[in-house]
């Protein structure tokens, strides 16, 4: 059984002879992972789930309002925008070679550039995160036995990644917002793909293999994933 439906709940249920606790996952997208040892019942699946109701059901209700109602950035001096993890504050200057320059802990964009703030940023990110996350996939990919055949940067909606026709890999530009351990535990998520299509037991053992503590990445992504916003 891969899946646990409680009431109008469902889960994507994850075993592994490591796991010694049972352990509930809301995913960026509002999917429900429940993580649990291999000699784990049913019965007590759905005693825990009942349990963390209340705390799913508020879990869903943050994810709902983070992604009807995102934080609006400002492009003015002071602003906060994060890149690897970390924030860098934004400082608006006369001139420069590139609307935007990450230079000596702040981010400095061109004063005329800041109309048309946003578009510029993503273009900065993106770019970034297509060298970042290329070399990451060079890192992994011996690792786990496979040779994709490039990777891609992009807008992809509620989806951190995925996998296309050719061996393909794709990542949202969003990536290179988040912690490095992070983004990290994506590619391999991604690159394991390649071999394992789906989310089966088979998948999460490959993934464990190359990354024993993925779970802790993978529960920081789902529930601080989603709070950086432009």
């Amino acid at each position: 059984m891969n899946t646990l439906t409680v009431d109008d709940l469902r889960f994507e249920i994850r075993r592994s002879p490591r796991r010694r606790s049972v352990q509930i996952t809301v995913d960026r997208g509002g999917e429900l992972l429940l993580s649990a040892p291999d000699f784990c019942s049913t019965r007590v699946m759905e005693q825990f789930v009942r349990e963390k109701r209340f705390w799913i059901y508020t879990k869903l209700a943050e994810k709902e309002a983070r992604a009807t109602s995102p934080t609006t950035k400002h492009y003015m001096n002071g602003e906060g925008f994060p890149y690897l993890g970390r924030r860098y504050r934004l400082l608006l200057v006369p001139d420069q070679d590139a609307a935007v320059k990450l230079e000596h802990g702040r981010f400095k964009m061109r004063g005329a550039a800041a109309g048309a703030g946003r578009a510029h940023m993503v273009q900065w990110y993106t770019e970034r995160a297509r060298a970042w996350l290329t070399t990451r996939v060079e890192r992994f990919r011996a690792r786990i036995g496979v040779e994709p055949a490039g990777v891609s940067v992009q807008d992809l909606g509620y989806r951190w990644g995925s996998c296309g026709k050719g061996a393909k890999v794709y990542f949202h530009w969003r990536t290179i917002l988040l912690p490095p351990r992070v983004v990290e535990y994506l590619v391999v998520h991604e690159l394991v793909h390649l071999i394992e299509p789906h989310h089966t037991p088979a998948f999460w053992t490959r993934v464990e293999r190359v990354m024993p503590d993925y779970a802790s990445r993978k529960q920081w992504l789902a529930e601080s994933g989603g709070q950086e916003w432009l």
